[in-house]
């Protein structure tokens, strides 16, 4: 599997009061821990998109507790917080003809960046790559 790869869990979470202290709950129960996360809503659930230690393990103690979890693919971009940087990435996929589903970002401990869904992961990859941009692998997280 490519490096550059990272496995992001989606959780459906209740659109109700409560429903996500439920699941914070269980994954702290469960001894998972986010390294990054982001929370979209839909006029009946939510989904909390999370980046965390052992994906494969996660998914099985989440699905033991009944919590509906699905695993994507997605990249990350190490960008700076500085103006520009969202555009650059951007850029490049868009003129590589690559859709950026929806990305969101974060900081590490020793790298910040952006994380993105895209349609064509591998691609990305090596347009961004062959731009000179820098890839977050998954050790890195």
């Amino acid at each position: 599997m490519n490096a550059n790869i990272i496995t992001q869990l989606s959780i459906f979470v209740n659109n109700a009061p409560g429903s996500l202290a439920n699941v914070a709950k269980t994954l702290h129960e469960c001894d998972i821990n986010m390294k990054a996360c982001n929370l979209a809503e839909s006029t009946e659930f939510g989904i909390l998109r999370a980046i965390v230690d052992d994906p494969e393990q996660a998914i099985a103690k989440l699905q033991e507790k009944n919590i509906i979890v699905k695993k994507t693919e997605i990249i990350g971009v190490k960008i700076k917080n500085v103006p520009g940087s969202l555009y650059e990435s951007s850029k490049i996929l868009g003129d590589a003809g690559i859709n950026i589903e929806y990305g969101y970002a974060f900081t590490g401990k020793n790298v910040e960046g952006l994380f993105m869904r895209v349609d064509h992961p591998e691609q990305a990859i090596e347009v961004l790559s062959k731009a000179g941009l820098d890839l977050v692998k998954a050790s890195e997280i």
